[in-house]
């Protein structure tokens, strides 16, 4: 008997990097496992680390009905050729069109896993087009699920009364714990990094990791972090990930403090946030909106106390006051405040670290999740 055939498709490969990493190796032992995605140079790594084949298309994240509507009947012709059981969607634009897709080219399971939602945060023509394609995607999908308990309340809420699961606790692809452990290992990360920029062991490091936008709540940050260090010299801020201009642009002041304020280094993309974490001593993430936010979780994992926004998924993550601190979105002043609480306080800080790796070791280990994920896949093959 042939083993059931699993399409994993995102609109870009970063998110086949940043987001699953692992996971189509792991479910390839079950499945014959394809990854489909757009072309960039993250390809050829996600195609090493996952041991599988990638197939690109011209998908893109910006709203471009000429472009889809080009790409829709080859992602037909695609799966009419390939014929998978399952082709599981993540991300809004391969959600949109991959789903319609596989429908007409009836694919009997389609999987739309709903990570984070831009349509919290739009307005205008923006939100009215997010959210037709949102509703479109669901109609297309056969099974829907959520990457945490909020996120999956307020798609019920606000955009369908159909059947959302969470796996487990929540997560796409849970934590490799085994990736945060060894002091030795750690140690000499830390020392390299902070060498690299100028930091020495007196400093106290805050990280950010994520994309630099104004979702990301970067512009609260940076204000934020500017009046900290004013009456903490010894603040550090680094801040890990992409701009992206042409979706969600930070103010040009913004911009221009990330470039040059002494204490701060935007450091861009990185591939393995390992060392970054290493280097750091807390991290902070002021969101307006996540699913369940996977850098928390990493930074939980190394055992780093956190300040995060008090929204879905960030919330879920975080016992406010045991594993971490919770401020209100969009308020820099409250932000500032758990900044300067934490950076004045490393017992304390190290005390909400320890609880918030015992809270990722009891709900988030990836073992236990892709045990979750793998049952998933074998009961919606069964009711198909």
């Amino acid at each position: 008997m042939s083993r059931p055939r699993l399409c994993i498709a995102t609109t870009v490969p970063l998110s086949l990097t940043a987001l699953v990493p692992g996971q189509a190796r792991m479910l390839s032992a079950d499945f014959d496992v394809q990854l489909l995605t757009s072309p960039g140079e993250l390809v050829e790594v996600a195609r090493a680390n996952e041991g599988t084949e990638v197939t690109t298309f011209p998908l893109t994240r910006t709203i471009d009905p000429r472009g889809d509507l080009a790409v829709l009947p080859k992602l037909v012709r695609h799966f009419r050729r390939t014929r998978p059981d399952i082709v599981q969607t993540y991300t809004p634009k391969a959600g949109l069109l991959c789903t319609m897709a596989a429908r007409a080219a009836r694919v009997p399971v389609r999987v739309h896993g709903v990570v984070g939602m831009p349509l919290m945060e739009a307005r205008g023509a923006r939100k009215a087009i997010l959210n037709v394609t949102e509703r479109v995607t669901y109609a297309n999908a056969t099974h829907l699920t959520a990457n945490s308990i909020g996120l999956q309340r307020w798609m019920s809420e606000h955009l369908t009364r159909r059947r959302i699961d969470v796996i487990g606790y929540g997560s796409i692809n849970g934590i490799d714990l085994t990736r945060y452990d060894g002091p030795a290992h750690r140690q000499a990360h830390r020392q390299r990094v902070r060498a690299e920029l100028g930091f020495t062991d007196e400093h106290r490091v805050w990280l950010f990791v994520g994309r630099v936008v104004r979702d990301k709540g970067v512009v609260e940050l940076v204000d934020a972090f500017v009046r900290l260090h004013a009456r903490h010299p010894s603040a550090r801020l680094v801040v890990v990930g992409p701009p992206e201009p042409e979706l969600d642009p930070i103010p040009a002041s913004t911009e221009e403090t990330l470039r040059t304020h002494p204490a701060i280094r935007s450091v861009g993309y990185q591939h393995d946030v390992v060392p970054w974490l290493a280097a750091a001593d807390a991290y902070v993430l002021p969101s307006y909106r996540e699913g369940l936010p996977n850098g928390l979780l990493e930074a939980a994992a190394f055992g780093l106390p956190a300040v995060a926004t008090d929204i879905n998924g960030c919330n879920e993550v975080i016992d406010p006051e045991r594993t971490g601190l919770l401020v209100p979105p969009k308020d820099a002043s409250s932000l500032e405040a758990a900044l300067e609480a934490l950076t004045t306080s490393p017992e304390r800080s190290a005390a909400l670290g320890r609880a918030g790796r015992a809270r990722v070791e009891e709900r988030y280990d990836q073992r236990v999740y892709w045990g979750h994920l793998r049952a998933y896949y074998q009961r919606v093959l069964e009711t198909r």
